[in-house]
């Protein structure tokens, strides 16, 4: 009895060292195979609300694949806080009204961030909706001064049309030596109404002299009345405050023989503005946020990252640093709690964006420079960087 109970006692830690082996293994298994609480593999959930339809589709394609390009690199990389990132895409129908249910939608989907929209019209609706609920929102092409005026939770990679409107006219005044300049506003835009009255109030305010203004609304347009007015109205430039619409307006100009300047914001800065005219343009200049010819680190690994069979854009840069943005201040957060998010968002200081060093100001607009571009006999290309004055 004795021996056997020794030889019992030797036995007994044997069998809890294999019971202890089994048991990380059992606990192993149900890890792998998602029977245990995997908090750490649940996706972090980001909203991205662009035109897939509808007349800002073409133009919106650019941003959708930028906000695509950044979460397919960064869940390559493992995520953020080692969780995969889920970006949910809603087509915003090219309206203001289509931007605020798909907010609605995006935060009913329980998303950490919202990011869009390009069209400022689409962005003022998805600022209400963000800022009402509460979740950090950033646009990545929406330059209208008011979109960030919503609230505390609202923020955007691009500069304003404020520093657009007032880059263009130094430029225009100083560089181009223009006196006169016409101005072609689109009334069905927020975004064109905002740059085209900062354009006249720096250009006046330069000792220019505006001695015209057309006006039309893009689903109305009538391009011989237009053309006819611009006739009847001789200036040193014209400063076309439209998207893409502008450059059939700026070839038909050329076309006519008037030998006005066309100058423009960032709407001219997407391949659907050369599609639909821009590539017919003998000359032309417009105020940008990046340019492939920007040599910096963060801006060659983008390029680096770009498919061949893709050309660079402005629209897919601005889109790829809005997320990246986030994605840094998630990770300083580290959580996806939206109040705290939004708090280390509105700390991003210094950050090296692939559109240039990033920071956002009291407002939650960017403090950074601004990139004019020169269209000779249809092509785009550098000219100079602007900082900020």
């Amino acid at each position: 009895m004795r021996l056997m109970s020794r030889q019992l006692k030797r036995a007994i830690p044997v069998v809890r060292r294999r019971v202890g082996r089994w048991h990380v293994v059992f606990l192993l298994v149900l890890g792998v195979s998602g029977l245990l609480p995997v908090h750490a593999q649940t996706p972090i959930k980001i909203g991205a609300v662009y035109a897939l339809s509808g007349a800002a589709a073409e133009a919106n394609a650019e941003s959708v694949r930028g906000v695509r390009m950044a979460v397919d690199i960064l869940n390559r990389r493992g995520g953020l806080l080692g969780r995969p990132i889920d970006v949910l895409v809603l087509d915003n129908q090219s309206t203001p009204i289509g931007s605020y249910v798909a907010a609605e939608q995006a935060a009913e989907a329980g998303v950490v961030a919202l990011i869009g929209a390009d069209w400022s019209s689409h962005s003022l609706q998805i600022a209400k909706v963000a800022q009402d609920k509460q979740i950090p929102m950033i646009s990545s092409y929406s330059t209208h001064p008011d979109v960030t005026g919503t609230g505390d939770y609202i923020f955007r990679i691009c500069f304003t049309d404020t520093f657009v409107g007032k880059v263009m006219a130094h430029f225009a005044h100083k560089d181009l030596k223009a006196r006169t300049a016409l101005v072609v506003t689109d009334l069905s835009s927020e975004y064109s109404i905002a740059l085209s009255n900062i354009f006249k109030q720096h250009f006046t305010g330069f000792g220019g002299l505006v001695v015209g203004e057309i006006e039309y609304k893009l689903k109305q347009i009538n391009y011989d009345r237009l053309l006819q007015s611009a006739g009847r109205t001789p200036a040193d430039v014209m400063f076309l405050s439209g998207h893409d619409e502008s450059a059939y307006i700026g070839k038909l100009v050329q076309q006519a023989g008037l030998k006005v300047i066309p100058l423009g914001g960032d709407g001219w800065s997407t391949q659907a503005f050369m599609d639909k005219g821009g590539k017919d343009l003998q000359r032309g200049y417009f105020c940008t946020h990046w340019s492939p010819s920007v040599k910096t680190a963060a801006s060659r690994n983008f390029m680096d990252q770009l498919s061949p069979a893709l050309p660079p854009n402005v629209g897919t840069a601005l889109a790829y640093d809005a997320v990246m943005v986030l994605s840094d201040a998630i990770k300083r957060a580290g959580t996806v709690d939206k109040n705290i998010v939004r708090d280390h968002l509105a700390r991003t200081t210094g950050y090296k964006g692939v559109t240039g060093k990033i920071a956002f100001n009291t407002t939650g607009d960017p403090v950074k420079s601004a990139v004019i571009m020169e269209i000779r006999n249809g092509k785009r290309g550098y000219l100079k960087t602007l900082e900020p004055f």
